[in-house]
């Protein structure tokens, strides 16, 4: 099978790419430092160099590629910097994600999943509401012959940006560990479990129909718990522009859209009349919470 992943030098499609290899990987990069970083990593994934925000470039990767299935993870992703560029983060974010939308279409792709946030539920922020839309235009452009489909992610432990590299990184260095609000609780979950999801997501569109956004019930973490388990030297900075001291997996408006298998969450259009589904919203204030035995296994992945 062919899969084309956008931003695949990022910790989700590289690490989608390791835990299943039995496939013909592409990838669309516009840093160069990275790709050639996977280059080195995964020899086998043959790139291409350009934007989202280029529809001629990415209309012309998919007619060379043809591929059966996309995933869309290449965007902006840091709050505080989409904050302050909230015209780019559009451009990327939305825009971009518009030229994926148009590209699959016009070239008969399969299947196309995009990679959401749980900021994208109850958005208050640039970020979030740039991923919010994304999710709409996803679920809005499903057909029986081009499938479209959402992965909604929380934070991905030692994905490329996030704090736990970043505290290793303090701690080793002898600095406090900068923490912005010791309330602050985050839902998070291992990059291995990313890439399950996405390979979930992506065989449940090959067997039904796509439209839905797809998640995972996981488990909460304290910030300063974490950061404690690291080193005990902590330095309270302040929350930064746009952060939220939780983050909403499933909002209460969707609750009723909700479907529910095991620990997998499906939000679709249509309201669920049965028993499957959340009761209530969830969150990082409500989740359960990951045991310090749990957070030392988180730091050691």
């Amino acid at each position: 099978m062919k899969i084309l992943i956008t931003g695949g030098t990022g910790t989700i499609g590289s690490s989608f790419i390791e835990k299943y290899p039995d496939h013909e990987y592409y990838n669309i990069s516009r840093n160069e430092k990275l790709v050639a970083e996977l280059k080195r990593k995964i020899p086998s994934v043959k790139t291409f160099l350009g934007s989202v925000e280029d529809y001629n470039f990415i209309r012309s990767t998919f007619q060379k590629v043809k591929p059966d299935v996309v995933i869309h993870a290449a965007a902006l992703k840091h709050v505080d910097l989409a904050e302050k560029n909230p015209t780019q983060t559009v451009a990327v974010n939305v825009l971009g994600s518009l030229n994926i939308i148009k590209a699959s279409i016009e070239e008969n792709v399969k299947i196309t999943v995009a990679i959401s946030t749980d900021k994208a539920s109850s958005p208050q922020n640039t970020y979030g509401y740039s991923k919010s839309l994304m999710e709409k235009m996803f679920l809005d452009a499903n057909t029986k012959k081009t499938k479209f489909a959402v992965c909604r992610f929380a934070n991905v432990a030692h994905s490329n940006g996030s704090v736990i590299p970043y505290w290793k990184s303090l701690k080793n260095l002898s600095l406090p560990l900068r923490l912005t609000d010791p309330k602050m609780n985050r839902l998070v979950f291992s990059k291995e479990d990313a890439a399950a999801l996405i390979a979930r997501v992506i065989d449940m569109c090959s067997k039904d129909a796509g439209g839905f956004v797809g998640s995972y019930k996981m488990k909460s973490v304290n910030m300063l718990r974490l950061a404690e388990v690291i080193s005990s030297d902590i330095e309270i900075v302040g929350r930064r522009p746009g952060e939220k001291l939780d983050e909403d997996l499933i909002s209460e408006a969707e609750v009723p859209y909700t479907y529910v298998d095991g620990d997998f969450i499906a939000i679709r259009n249509e309201i669920n009349e049965g028993k499957n589904r959340i009761k209530s919203p969830y969150s990082s204030k409500n989740a359960p919470r990951m045991t310090r035995r749990e957070l030392e296994g988180l730091l050691r992945e």
